[in-house]
């Protein structure tokens, strides 16, 4: 539970920093810089190297992947048939596709199914969540963002992007069994264990809700995604494929909930970085979080009456 009440805090002390006059205004877009540039790449290379690459338990490994897919296909499909601008369509195609898996995701998955549970959910965020956010994302945001390129263009601003050229380092590295130890592990580890308190206070310091943003229907378009159609989707395809009594495996249990968890913060980050609606995607991060501990209570009490 340290780490929600860690999220809790670092939200509010963004939010608090807001209030300080000497507090530069750019702040938030030099705190998304150090994350893209310096964390997320430590992030890739500590976990992403370690990585046990293996074809057992793909249901919870393709958690992510339908998740991003079928938020790309819907919030695709609508932007062009209601004409959206392409910058919010982009965002919550991000947003409504990354779900925070890892940092809010583990304790929750701990605390309620336990060690085994937390092995699954290790699972549906590193060779899911962390993969898709590495590749997908950045395309998408490179389609959506404020110029529009060509897909050479494209592919270049994601082979550059310092996330992704990292993770692709980071793979390469497993796949040559080369190992992370002693003072590199533990420069990475001090640089990764910034990545949730410097980006949530990065989203605090966006997040001044106005009577208008509340009104936002597209807040709400990327909330209700998230929190109650995307995991309804997971449960109805997890229910289809393992049949029988699917309230008593845990795969099905922890897949569930993984696609019911709030917005990744990196998606934020990411939505930021390429311009898209940056205000929007940290409202869906900022007021999703703290909604999602009540609708993810919702979702645990209908899998535990699967029984």
């Amino acid at each position: 539970m340290a780490n929600i009440l860690l999220v809790i805090i670092s939200i509010l002390v963004g939010i608090s920093l807001q209030r300080i006059r000497e507090f530069p205004t750019d702040a938030p877009k030099a705190l998304n810089a150090y994350l893209i540039y310096v964390v997320l790449p430590a992030v890739s290379l500590l976990h992403i190297s370690k990585l046990e690459l293996s074809f057992s338990l793909l249901l919870p490994i393709s958690v992510a992947w339908i998740v991003f897919s079928l938020s790309w296909l819907l919030f695709g499909y609508l932007g062009k048939k209601f004409d959206w601008k392409r910058n919010t369509i982009g965002c919550l195609i991000i947003c409504g596709g990354l779900s925070n898996t890892g940092f809010v995701g583990y304790p929750i998955i701990e605390a309620i199914y336990g060690i085994e549970g937390l092995k699954i959910a290790v699972l549906v965020d590193q060779p899911g969540s962390f993969l898709v956010v590495s590749s997908l994302a950045i395309i998408v945001a490179s389609i959506y963002g404020e110029e529009k390129m060509r897909k050479r263009d494209i592919s270049k601003k994601m082979l550059l992007f310092p996330p992704f050229l990292f993770f692709i380092l980071a793979l390469l590295l497993n796949l040559l069994q080369v190992e992370i130890r002693g003072i590199v592990e533990h420069v990475l580890r001090s640089f990764s264990a910034t990545l949730t308190p410097i980006a949530l206070i990065a989203v605090g310091l966006q997040i001044k809700i106005r009577p208008q943003d509340i009104r936002d229907n597209f807040l709400w378009f990327g909330l209700a995604h998230k929190l109650f159609l995307i995991p309804l989707v997971i449960f109805l395809i997890y229910f289809w494929i393992l049949g029988g009594t699917p309230g008593q495996n845990l795969i099905f249990k922890v897949s569930v909930m993984e696609a019911g968890m709030a917005s990744m913060i990196t998606s934020s980050i990411i939505a930021t970085n390429f311009n898209l609606r940056p205000k929007l995607a940290s409202l869906l991060v900022g007021i999703g979080i703290p909604l999602s501990f009540f609708t993810l209570a919702g979702w645990y009490y209908l899998l535990e009456y699967l029984r």
